[in-house]
């Protein structure tokens, strides 16, 4: 059964959830991205305290996290963030679990700590080469357009939206992907996509790849904002990565095919932690 808790980070306070020993200073660490939130990973959490300790945490700007103006919402600031908290919460070695902008976070991260860095699992998400921004990204990235499409998105027109783009999200998990996008901070979400050009998402690539830790990479093969292809291109950071697609899957692996997705991670998770 998962703890929860609050950790700060310069003055800025994140919820989190963890599972097992938390004197192991080893963890696998739970990175979501847009729009969250950490409980996006609570299956695979609860799963992981059977043999590890396991963290994952609402990021500032998503879920129940603070979302103050004075935040640096940018890869950099996600990944400053991201240290801070492991510092907090007593983490020398961390098994990177990320999905969506959290793998661009957590990578930065991995690239600038790499004697804190154990392994990758990225699902949808990964170094991003020669990518262009998805059709609601460039929206969020023009001002204006960005602020009215914000403040326009309801529940119900998140989830039309999000039912014909994954056919594979229904019932609860569809109602609570859309409730994630309405309830994430506006400043986060626009601040953090307009910081970004698209050609910084394959920045850490050359420094991951020296490192050539162990990785395994996971992509729904009706993927509709990050092209498959990208899955391949993941082993230019990590050279030695098992590559994995699922078909019929879309963004959402975790809510769309949960029980495939532990069947995959956890042996590897498993197979890194357990000594």
């Amino acid at each position: 059964m998962a703890t929860n808790g609050e950790l700060v980070v310069a003055g800025v306070r994140s919820p989190y959830s963890e599972v097992g020993d938390q004197g192991d200073r080893d963890a696998v660490v739970f990175v979501h991205g847009n729009p969250g939130p950490a409980t996006d990973w609570s299956d695979l959490l609860e799963c992981v305290g059977e043999f590890a300790r396991g963290i994952a945490m609402d990021f500032p700007g998503y879920g129940t996290a603070d979302r103050p103006r004075h935040f640096d919402y940018t890869i950099s600031g996600y990944a400053r963030h991201l240290d801070g908290a492991l510092a907090e919460l007593g983490v020398d070695h961390a098994h990177i679990v990320a999905h969506d902008f959290g793998g661009p976070w957590a990578l930065a991260w991995a690239a600038q700590h790499p004697e804190k860095f154990a392994s990758a699992t990225l699902i949808n998400t990964g170094v991003l080469i020669g990518y262009r921004w998805h059709r609601v990204a460039r929206i969020w990235r023009t001002p204006v357009l960005g602020e009215v499409l914000t403040v326009c998105t309801t529940q119900l027109a998140a989830k039309a939206v999000l039912r014909l783009e994954n056919p594979g999200l229904r019932g609860m998990a569809l109602d609570s992907v859309a409730r994630a996008i309405v309830q994430s901070s506006n400043r986060a979400v626009l601040g953090l996509y307009r910081a970004t050009p698209a050609e910084a998402l394959a920045a850490p690539t050359q420094a991951l790849a020296s490192l050539d830790r162990p990785a395994l990479v996971i992509w729904g093969e009706s993927e509709a904002y990050l092209p498959l292809e990208q899955a391949e291109l993941q082993r230019r950071a990590f050279p030695s990565a098992r590559v994995v697609t699922l078909p019929n899957t879309g963004h959402w692996a975790m809510h769309e095919r949960p029980g495939d997705l532990r069947d995959i991670v956890l042996p590897f998770l498993r197979e890194q932690t357990v000594r």
